[in-house]
């Protein structure tokens, strides 16, 4: 199995902490589901919302099954229930088995993926189509819901992916995004390239050798067309992108656009590029980190912030129309509090100043960059912007998301050690909404409680 980077905090501290977090759970969160996994999974993904009820939704999770060789490695499609907010009862979210399955978490479908899953990412256009990241040259793309279910094995063959896309000249592993307004795939890999592909290219090209038309496959919802099994369509590059002069460890598109698009790699660059102006940098920004940046982000509401996150610990926020000062970055803001690297960054998709931030050292942060300078007096021990630490997890956080159907419940998943029992932790949670919620309205409804209580205490 591939780690990437190395353990955060002495496990004393990490047992503390953990325990303190346990005890605080009934009074910080709205709800939370932990599900233990016998496998690591290095991704974490939301698919589509299958069914709203009144107490609960039900929603496709993507995970993966990171293994050591005695069975195979898996893609992972499940069914998860997500109780809404205001509906569990704070005496019951904390109490789960650290060692146990969720029920709320139940595997609907296994794909046996060639090699390790390291990163998955969905279509938005069509959240049943996946792109996957393993030890290749080649990102995998995968028609979940037509993909047949196997029973992994030892020995069993490898499922067969819908799509390859090809252009990358030595392995891509981790940098992996879809474009937010066009079905377009971006790459980043050790050959240092970024490399841009649509699937449109495929869907043309099957319409037109069935004579099915000339709508080019613009279709919104455009999906993987039928073959044989024992044929894997290629996709070539639309373009390939050279700038970077170390591996590129993670890329983003811009929200509005599948032609600009961002990137940062171990040369601790973050470049952003416009494919219709050619294959160089538009621009280059020298020194965003002191040390090898690990993910980026682009705001999905306004597209002047973009989040890189480091092995130098720090989250950093940059405005596009003033990325640099004297030949390096320039950020707006460094955010400091993680104790290890930084490993995953995400923008709330529901409100533009809200992102999280995950690390090595088991912590999933939330932080709000219009809260910057509010603090002060005793409260100004925390660092400046944080709004909430989510400390559930034992070992290094490798990735979460935020659920677009659900905004302020996010999905998180850490590659636990041996140290912490081994495999990975899943977890669901929504923090109370008394957290975020503006600070008059809450202040009000507690005065009522107040009030409510005072009353049923009147002998």
């Amino acid at each position: 199995m591939k780690e990437r980077g190395g353990k955060g905090g002495s496990q004393p501290s990490v047992n503390e902490r953990y325990t303190q977090w346990k005890s605080l759970v009934p009074v910080l969160y709205d709800w939370l589901a932990n599900h233990n996994l016998l496998w690591p999974s290095l991704s974490c993904r939301w698919g589509p919302l299958l069914e709203q009820a009144t107490y609960k939704n039900r929603q496709r999770l993507y995970l993966s099954e990171q293994t050591d060789g005695s069975v195979p490695n898996t893609l992972v499609i499940a069914n998860c229930e997500i109780v809404k907010p205001r509906v569990a009862a704070a005496e019951h979210i904390a109490q789960f088995n650290e060692e146990a399955r969720s029920p709320f978490v139940k595997k609907f479908k296994t794909i046996i993926h060639p090699g390790e899953v390291n990163r998955i990412r969905e279509l938005p256009q069509n959240s049943k189509i996946v792109a996957t990241h393993t030890d290749s040259p080649d990102v995998l793309i995968w028609d979940v819901e037509a993909q047949p279910n196997r029973h992994a094995v030892l020995g069993a063959t490898e499922s067969h992916p819908d799509l390859i896309l090809t252009g990358h000249q030595e392995n891509a592993e981790f940098a992996l995004a879809m474009s937010q307004s066009e079905p377009f795939v971006l790459s980043g890999g050790k050959d240092k390239s970024v490399v841009l592909w649509s699937i449109h290219d495929h869907i043309s090209t099957l319409a037109t050798d069935s004579g099915a038309g000339s709508n080019g496959g613009k279709s919104p919802k455009a999906g993987i067309d039928d073959k044989p099994p024992s044929e894997n369509p290629k996709i070539q590059a639309r373009g390939i992108f050279q700038g970077h002069e170390d591996t590129v460890e993670d890329v983003q598109f811009c929200p509005s656009s599948a032609q600009e698009f961002c990137s940062v790699g171990d040369d601790s660059c973050l470049i952003l590029w416009d494919a219709r102006t050619g294959s160089s940098p538009v621009v280059k920004v020298e020194k965003a980190h002191t040390a090898d940046l690990h993910c980026v982000d682009w705001n999905p509401i306004d597209e002047n912030f973009i989040l890189t996150g480091s092995a130098d610990n720090t989250v950093r926020l940059f405005d596009r129309r003033n990325l640099t000062s004297n030949g390096v970055g320039a950020p707006v803001h460094i955010f400091n509090n993680h104790n290890a690297a930084v490993l995953c960054v995400q923008w709330s998709p529901d409100k533009s100043s809200i992102f999280g931030s995950s690390a090595e050292d088991g912590v999933l942060n939330i932080w709000d960059h219009n809260k910057i300078g509010e603090r002060s007096g005793p409260a100004s021990k925390f660092a400046p912007g944080l709004l909430f630490r989510h400390s559930g997890h034992r070992d290094k956080v490798v990735d979460f998301h935020w659920n677009s159907h659900d905004p302020w419940t996010i999905v998180s998943v850490s590659d636990d050690g041996e140290s912490t029992g081994g495999g990975g932790t899943l977890q669901i949670w929504r923090m109370i909404d008394l957290i975020y919620r503006p600070q008059e309205e809450v202040i009000d409804e507690l005065e009522k409680f107040k009030s409510h209580i005072l009353t049923c205490s009147t002998p």
